[in-house]
């Protein structure tokens, strides 16, 4: 087993270019040369990590390939690509590394039961390295996700001061119970510091809304009326409209216009 490991060791580069070049082509794959020397660069530590492994006596795997997995799955996460780009080169690997250690096996004399266990040894490890591939790619991108989330929620939800005691705040795209609670949690404030006697909130960037964001947006609206500024609601849909009525919120403490400029003429008109 000690001579496999040596054999290992030494022909390490040799083994990951011919593992490389067996997977593209068993899945007929095309890539450039810089993937294709990062692929040979990344099996010679996983042969470097076999080749420890297996004349290690306990069966923990190697702490370099857990980190090596993980680096896998952030880097496909960070670039935005899709795990099963990494993923669906595990098979065709798992049967050519079994072809390799049948054939170094004979050329080394080990026995069946030598042959099993380098096999099996591969196996283990790769089923490691799937799952913290796996792992890693989900917790970055569920990180990225909802640093997205945060920023897009901050661009679609922007305070806009038109005059003194006067803001609108244009609503665009999807509102979602993240959005709705962003609203709650950060906008409100910001609002208040305003020292606002009205808010325009203009709907007409958004599509649709669920019952339950309206009632969440109604209790907004509440809340901004307890701070001593009234909300104007413009740009409605009819399907937000129906929804508004099928949720049970009656609008008509609340002024609403078809658009903004309607909205501003009426409180020009008031003000004269």
């Amino acid at each position: 087993m000690s001579k496999v490991a040596d054999y290992l060791n030494k022909n390490a580069k040799f083994l990951s270019v011919e593992i490389v070049e067996a997977v593209l082509q068993k899945m007929n794959l095309q890539i450039p040369d810089w993937e294709k020397e990062q692929a040979v660069n990344m099996y010679i530590d996983f042969i470097g990590f076999l080749g420890k492994s297996i004349i290690s006596e306990k069966e923990t795997m190697p702490k370099e390939l857990i980190t090596w997995s993980k680096q896998n799955g952030e880097r496909e996460a960070s670039s935005g690509g899709k795990i099963s780009e990494i993923i669906v080169r595990y098979p065709p690997t798992r049967m050519i590394f079994t072809e390799i250690i049948t054939r170094i096996s004979l050329e080394n004399r080990l026995s069946i039961e030598g042959t099993a266990f380098l096999i099996k040894r591969v196996n283990a490890m790769l089923d490691i390295s799937i799952n913290e591939t796996l792992f890693a790619f989900e917790r970055l991108s569920e990180q990225l996700k909802q640093e997205t989330q945060k920023e897009m929620a901050e661009l679609s939800a922007p305070v806009v001061p038109i005059q003194d005691g006067l803001a609108v705040l244009p609503l665009i795209g999807t509102i979602d119970s993240y959005r709705a609670a962003y609203i709650l949690e950060k906008v409100v404030p910001k609002i208040a510091d305003f020292q606002l006697n009205y808010l325009i909130a203009d709907f007409s960037g958004i599509f649709t809304i669920d019952t339950e964001i309206a009632q969440y947006l109604y209790n907004i609206e509440n809340i901004l009326r307890l701070l001593g500024v009234q909300t104007i609601v413009t740009g409605l849909r009819p399907e937000i409209a129906q929804t508004i009525v099928k949720a049970g919120i009656d609008m008509s403490p609340i002024m609403t216009f078809a658009h903004v400029k309607q909205a501003l003429e009426s409180l020009k008109a008031k003000s004269v």
